[in-house]
């Protein structure tokens, strides 16, 4: 029994049992008791409403249910309550609800076309945000004492210097890999010595810079997101712009440059790597002295796979900061979108880098340096 709303059991003179209704059956009200009222396990003929004082739609719904659970008439219905108890039980419907049910076709293109306009909106906004940067950059040209400098060197550190263990040891070991998995193939044709042509071009031309870029994009592009999107959660972002601090200046610019100046050199050192790892593989398994290998490979490599490799790196540095950042600037909402923009910033860095590597690969071959 609850203070407002109550109901009570009553028996009559013919051996009937009625539940009474008293007080106002309001959903301010009804929250109390509408577990007791549903609880009764006495069964009951008629639902008397005699003392109702008040009702809304609510009440009457309950009212309505009790009494059809059971069995019951209802009574003793005010004007408005009659009403109400009408319009409530005339929307009453047993029936089991189904979902409509679309056909493979339907379902797999209206999925489509979903995925398409959200791809639209992204693009838009993407292209949104590139202008921003563009005008970042051009503010920071004409007021050059704005520029960050400090925020600069700390983002070099982060994104080249605590990187180079990492990728040295990764590249160290794919340099490893292409190598005896090469020579084995090439001792097919008996021609082991052309493992140091293959480390040396495959690392300086392709795969120096694609793993540092995906490596990158997978440490470096997930922080840019997460550290801006959480930024924006905490509103510091809105915070810095009611200041008069551009986030863009202060946040994103520095990003780019970092993994735009870094990439070259990471790029170059991780290729470096690889071909002292297939160096030490070499010297161990084929008999290739270390430096006769390292000679070797100025002699075999075209300087042009160096300059394709560089050409590259920053391209790459490039997409990865600029899909961290623009994810990270997207964050909204709770901190689940957090982690969402931070995936989204490393699936399509990656997928980006791909792409464009395939392209610089069709380009570079049709201008001769293949």
């Amino acid at each position: 029994m609850s203070e407002g709303a109550s109901f009570s059991l009553q028996q009559q003179e013919d051996g009937t049992t009625v539940l009474a209704l008293a007080g106002p059956y309001l959903v301010s009200t009804i929250g109390a008791i509408d577990k007791d009222i549903r609880e009764i396990e006495v069964g009951f003929t008629l639902v008397d409403l005699t003392e109702v004082t008040e009702i809304d739609t609510v009440g009457a719904w309950l009212a309505c249910t009790v009494a059809r659970d059971n069995g019951a008439d209802v009574t003793g219905a005010s004007e408005r309550g009659q009403r109400l108890m009408d319009a409530v039980g005339a929307s009453e419907n047993d029936s089991v609800m189904v979902p409509e049910s679309l056909g493979l076709f339907t379902h797999v293109s209206a999925l489509t076309g979903q995925r398409m306009a959200d791809f639209s909106r992204g693009l838009r906004k993407m292209v949104g945000f590139l202008g921003q940067l563009i005008l970042a950059f051009g503010s920071l040209l004409r007021h050059p004492g704005r520029f960050r400098t400090k925020a600069l060197v700390r983002q070099l550190q982060l994104v080249g210097i605590d990187s180079l263990a990492i990728i040295g040891l990764m590249s160290f070991l794919i340099g490893i890999v292409i190598a005896q998995q090469g020579a084995v193939q090439l001792a097919q044709f008996g021609a082991e010595t052309l493992t140091v042509n293959l480390v040396g071009r495959i690392t300086l031309r392709e795969l120096g810079v694609l793993m540092t870029a995906i490596m990158v994009a997978g440490r470096s592009g997930s922080a840019f997101a997460a550290q801006i999107g959480t930024m924006k959660l905490t509103e510091e972002v809105d915070a810095m712009r009611t200041i008069g601090i551009s986030p863009m200046e202060a946040l994103v610019v520095p990003r780019i440059l970092a993994a735009v100046l870094m990439m070259p050199l990471l790029g170059f050192y991780a290729a470096c790597m690889a071909i002292i790892g297939g160096a030490v593989i070499s010297d161990v398994t084929l008999g290739i002295p270390f430096w006769n290998f390292i000679e070797r490979i100025q002699d075999v490599v075209p300087v042009y796979d160096l300059y394709v490799g560089l050409i590259k790196a920053p391209v790459f540095g490039l997409i990865v900061a600029l899909m961290g950042c623009y994810h990270g600037m997207q964050v909204a909402g709770n901190s689940e979108e957090v982690g969402a923009r931070t995936t989204q910033a490393v699936v399509q860095a990656i997928f980006m880098v791909i792409v464009l590597d395939a392209f610089f690969a069709v380009f570079f071959t049709e201008i001769g340096w293949a």
